[in-house]
C-alpha cells in the first residue's frame, strides 16, 4: 500500500478542456448516427410494429407469405434510405434479405428482430436527446456561475437609479 496515496478528484471536478473534448468526442459520434427524416422513421416502425401483431394472430398462407416478405423488404429498403451509412450497415447486418417463401416463424423472428432494432434506435435517440439536455443545463450554468461574482445577486436594470447604457 502506498502510505501517501494521491487525492481522488471528482468527475464532477473535471477540468473544462476534458468536458470540451468529451463534448466534441460524442458531437462526433452523433453526427455519424443520424436519421434524415425521422417521421418516415416512426411510420415505417409503426408499420412493421402492427404487422409483426397481425402476424402472431394469423396463420398464413404461401401467398400471403410471400406478400409480408415483400413488404419487410420495401420496409428495410425505405428505412435504409433515411439513415446514415453507418447505422444503415448496421440494420443490413441485423436484417438480411429472406430467401424464397418464408415461414410463418421466419417472418415472425425477422419482424420482432426489426421492431426490436428499431426501438433500440429510439431508446438511444432518448438518450442522445438526453445528454444534450443535460450538457445544455451545466454549461448554462456553468456561465451563469462565471458571469456573476460570488455573493452578487442579479440586479433589475434601473434599480440603483442607473437607466443602462442606452437611455
Amino acid at each position: 500500500m502506498n502510505p501517501n496515496p494521491a487525492p481522488e478528484v471528482p468527475e464532477a471536478a473535471a477540468p473544462p478542456a476534458k468536458a470540451r473534448e468529451e463534448s466534441i468526442a460524442e458531437a462526433a459520434e452523433a453526427r455519424e448516427e443520424s436519421i434524415t427524416e425521422p417521421a418516415k422513421l416512426l411510420r415505417i416502425a409503426s408499420m412493421v410494429r402492427e404487422l409483426l401483431e397481425e402476424t402472431r394472430q394469423a396463420s398464413l398462407d404461401e401467398p400471403g407469405r410471400i406478400r409480408l416478405r415483400q413488404i419487410y423488404e420495401r420496409a428495410i429498403s425505405e428505412l435504409s434510405e433515411v439513415l446514415s451509412p453507418d447505422l444503415k450497415d448496421e440494420l443490413s447486418t441485423l436484417a438480411p434479405p429472406m430467401q424464397g417463401v418464408p415461414t410463418d416463424a421466419e417472418i415472425r423472428v425477422a419482424q420482432a428482430q426489426l421492431v426490436g432494432w428499431l426501438e433500440g434506435l429510439f431508446h438511444g435517440i432518448q438518450a442522445a436527446l438526453f445528454a444534450q439536455q443535460a450538457a445544455a443545463r451545466a454549461q448554462f450554468e456553468e456561465l451563469r456561475r462565471r458571469g456573476l461574482p460570488a455573493g452578487q445577486a442579479p440586479r433589475e436594470p434601473g434599480a440603483d437609479g442607473n437607466r443602462g447604457q442606452y437611455l
